[in-house]
């Protein structure tokens, strides 16, 4: 006799609940597809369905719902778990997980005010529940300050880097650190810093300014896209995801070298956020972009801008170690970084990934506007926060923002632009990267033990000017100072995280 499918059910709960727990998310994930699959009501040879109302058999079906959506939160799978925990209030609309899940997805989003209905309704229904009347405060606050900063934004007539003096900056006298030289930065000084602060040291606040600004004026004179050419003889360093994780970022340098005219390095995007050292991960890569302007190459991610930055923790650090203005200035830095680069005219390189149409080409590409926050869709957006998909076509974003697509989109990307591979960043690979859609596309995540609790490998590829044939090396996490991930983001979501 067949188990009964409720106990089945019961059984893939309880085993996601286990993987959960050992932080092994997509197996969870799995799981807990598996308790629901086992829980939607069958259809009848009439073709309908067999129970009155359409409502699931499994009285315990909300509970699956809420935690796959946590399974996809904590995957950075929000517009999923957007949907999950849509479900599991239609499933039971007195469920308070239901409702938590839900304005916590929202809260990732960057939807607080959507967050905010959330959180009351889960305060109505468990209204003795400190944690739930926590989580509507701090959301309540999260709109007061957008509202507040929405106001001093119509009030500001120019850009920070157009008012601020740093001529009027006086460094202590106490300060032993690097000193920077605007418009004359070396290898010999980006060195110092490297080691200053590996010390838990800040530069000093007028040379962080002059770095930022001698950044933008340099950007200024760039393009949306940029080409690379390697010499045939010659290799290139592609990095992806540092996340905030300076330590990570110098051992990157430990094994292949720091960069030079010899060694050069492209940086695909997600500097920032999450990791606790993100100032000194933006820092040095921009001391060493001025040292070798034409040998290290940097692209914007979806975490260089300003939604991601006041949730996830780079305004915190910023405005913590130094000051509002500053994060104001490195705000117009990142909109004036490009947005992909391609190498020898083979290689696309873009921080997120492909697009929600086909033959866009690389001329389409740079005509994009890049000098603006990213809008809610369009080429800027898509190559941002697109993923690419295991099927065919295009299917919507697990994120809720960007496209997933499949490898004939890759193909005839490709096939359009007469390129041969796409390189992309964005997504957490085990082994710090992953080959997909035949070999046409390569993931690269250089942040390992990403937020401290993922376990996973780091990698980079080094590719040669003749062939342009990847080879890929894979690295373990460092030991940092004792500084938690997520330690200046939004309050809820470090706590949502678990971080």
């Amino acid at each position: 006799m067949a188990e009964d499918p409720f106990a089945e059910a019961e059984k893939a709960k309880a085993e996601g609940n286990a993987h959960f727990k050992d932080s092994k998310y997509a197996k969870a994930l799995a799981a807990y597809t598996m308790a629901i699959e086992l829980s939607e009501p069958e259809d009848d040879d009439d073709g309908l369905d067999s129970l009155d109302g359409n409502k699931p058999n499994n009285p315990n079906i909300q509970i699956y719902f809420a935690n796959r959506a946590f399974c996809h939160i904590k995957m950075e799978n929000f517009g999923s778990a957007l949907t999950d925990a849509t479900k599991a209030i239609e499933a039971k609309e007195d469920f308070p997980k239901g409702w938590y899940r839900r304005g916590t997805a929202y809260m990732a989003l960057n939807r607080p005010r959507d967050a905010l209905k959330d959180f009351t309704q889960l305060c109505k229904l468990a209204p003795q529940d400190k944690d739930a009347r926590d989580k509507l405060k701090q959301c309540q606050k999260q709109v007061q300050q957008e509202k507040f900063a929405m106001a001093i934004g119509s009030d500001r007539t120019k850009p920070v880097s157009q008012t601020v003096d740093v001529n009027d900056m006086v460094v202590d006298s106490s300060y032993t650190g690097p000193a920077y030289k605007s418009g004359a930065c070396t290898s010999d000084f980006c060195k110092e810093l490297m080691e200053h602060q590996r010390q838990e040291k800040t530069i000093a606040k007028k040379y962080a300014y002059q770095i930022v600004m001698d950044m933008i004026e340099m950007l200024k004179k760039g393009t949306t896209l940029v080409d690379i050419d390697v010499p045939e003889k010659a290799e290139i360093t592609v990095c992806g995801d540092v996340h905030g994780q300076y330590y990570d970022l110098l051992n990157i340098w430990s094994l292949n070298g720091v960069p030079s005219e010899d060694n050069p390095y492209l940086f695909n995007g997600d500097f920032v956020d999450r990791g606790s050292f993100s100032v000194e991960v933006i820092l040095i890569l921009f001391a060493w972009k001025l040292a070798y302007p034409n040998h290290l190459h940097l692209a914007r991610g979806n975490h260089e801008t300003r939604n991601m930055n006041k949730l996830y923790g780079f305004e915190g650090e910023v405005t913590k170690k130094y000051d509002e203005e500053l994060y104001q200035l490195f705000c117009e830095a990142f909109c004036l970084l490009p947005l992909c680069h391609v190498i020898n005219k083979q290689v696309f390189v873009v921080h997120g990934g492909l697009f929600s149409k086909d033959d866009v080409t690389l001329d389409a590409i740079r005509r994009v506007n890049r000098d603006c926050e990213p809008p809610d869709e369009g080429l800027m957006t898509e190559m941002l926060w697109s993923d690419p998909q295991p099927g065919r076509g295009r299917v919507p974003s697990k994120r809720g923002t960007g496209v997933a697509f499949g490898q004939d989109v890759t193909e005839n990307f490709l096939k359009t632009n007469n390129l041969k591979l796409v390189i992309r960043s964005h997504e957490m690979k085990e082994e710090g990267y992953e080959v997909e859609h035949s070999g046409k596309l390569v993931t690269v995540f250089s942040a390992p033990n990403y937020c401290d609790q993922m376990g996973n490998k780091g990698a980079f590829i080094r590719l040669d000017g003749k062939t342009m044939t990847p080879k890929y090396t894979s690295f373990s996490s460092v030991p940092h100072p004792n500084v938690r991930a997520m330690q200046y983001a939004n309050p809820m979501l470090g706590q949502l995280f678990g971080m």
